[in-house]
């Protein structure tokens, strides 16, 4: 069997702390391009250093999309198999074995499982599918921020999925998320009718605090036509709840609660920002209510909508002192047992555990 030639392609800026991880990932491939743009630390060095080809290059205006198309078109014409990914991201071992037993003549790109968010006490990972492994022609990349590959070659695009390639995200959590927001605004007018930037844009204002712009432009994405996802769409309805609640106004919030509870019955993270809001508002019998009909669902979508508290302790937490506080001590004590077995370390879990067994012997 021939060889495939599999190069992999980064951008990068003062990421000097994770190169050598980074590296260590990547050095299955034939050749590693990636292009700087602006490092003022010992990046560039380094990444030389350990055998990457890099090109110093500065783009104006910013975007994400020109820099990426960049570092593509810097690997040889005669590769076979692109592999995109950030350098403060890495591979499992043995991902280049995987990927050529599975790839074939007709494949055009690859899916494979990205690790967003890694476990933490009593919270699952957050995974979702990731596709940014490709042929080297026929693909470029677009949009200024969250940018995706789009397919223009000569033949059909064909997908594969590869479960054994796993991509985990390791990022340094100092880092700015202060230049997505103008760059979605500009996504966002660029591409107008594209319902999924205008649910970044919408979501981006709500994680900047900017409330009525947020609430505005979800608003907005719920009416465009192509916005037909229902998780997506509860999704946007969930976060116009939160700048509700940002704003203090309960009332609306726990409105667009139930609005993205109806759209999409099967979203744990609806129920849990409902139980949140029982809890915050000591409404103990919304939080227990919304917290067993958030345990209900047993298994995640895997969509990049999921968020890894909802399939955590949480719900159980919640249900726990809501149960509690209405006097129904037993079923207090069995989520408060769920909730302590999910996150055993946890001391505010094994005092509430304790403290409800202890209330339970005295009523018996």
């Amino acid at each position: 069997m021939k060889k495939s030639k599999i190069y992999v392609y980064a951008i990068c800026k003062n990421e000097e702390a994770f190169v050598g991880r980074w590296m260590d990932a990547v050095n299955e491939a034939d050749g590693v391009i990636v292009v700087d743009t602006g490092s003022t630390d010992n990046t560039v060095e380094k990444l030389r250093e350990r055998g990457a080809v890099v090109y110093e290059e500065t783009f104006t205006p910013w975007r994400f999309d020109t820099a990426r198309n960049a570092a593509l078109n810097h690997i040889p014409e005669d590769a076979d198999i692109c592999v995109s990914n950030d350098i403060d991201e890495v591979f499992e071992p043995g991902w280049r074995e995987h990927l050529e037993k599975a790839w074939d003549k007709d494949c055009t790109c690859a899916k494979y499982w990205f690790v967003w968010e890694q476990r933490s006490e009593g919270i699952p990972e957050k995974r979702f599918i990731m596709e940014k492994i490709h042929s080297r022609h026929g693909y470029q990349w677009v949009h200024p921020v969250h940018e995706v590959l789009a397919y223009s070659g000569e033949k059909p695009e064909k997908s594969i999925y590869i479960e054994d390639i796993l991509l985990v995200h390791k990022p340094d959590p100092g880092k700015s998320r202060g230049q997505y927001l103008p760059l979605l605004e500009l996504s966002s007018q660029e591409n107008p009718d594209d319902d999924r930037i205008k649910f970044w844009l919408g979501r981006e204002y709500v994680y900047q605090g900017m409330n009525d712009d947020g609430i505005k432009t979800l608003e907005e994405h719920l009416k465009m036509p192509s916005a037909v996802w229902k998780e997506e769409r509860s999704a946007s309805m969930r976060f116009i709840s939160r700048a509700y609640r940002a704003k203090d106004d309960n009332h609306n919030a726990l409105i667009w609660l139930y609005k993205a509870a109806a759209e999409c019955m099967m979203s744990r993270e609806t129920w849990l920002d409902m139980a949140r809001m029982g809890y915050d508002t000591r409404n103990w019998v919304l939080s227990l209510w919304a917290s067993e009909q958030g345990l209900k669902i047993k298994n995640s979508s895997k969509s990049y909508l999921v968020e890894a508290d909802a399939w955590g302790y949480l719900l159980e937490d919640f249900a726990a002192i809501a149960a509690y506080r209405l006097g129904f001590y037993p079923i207090a004590f069995a989520h408060a047992s769920s909730a302590y077995n999910a996150a055993p370390n946890d001391d505010r879990l094994r005092q509430n555990l304790r403290f409800i067994e202890k209330t339970l012997q005295e009523q018996e």
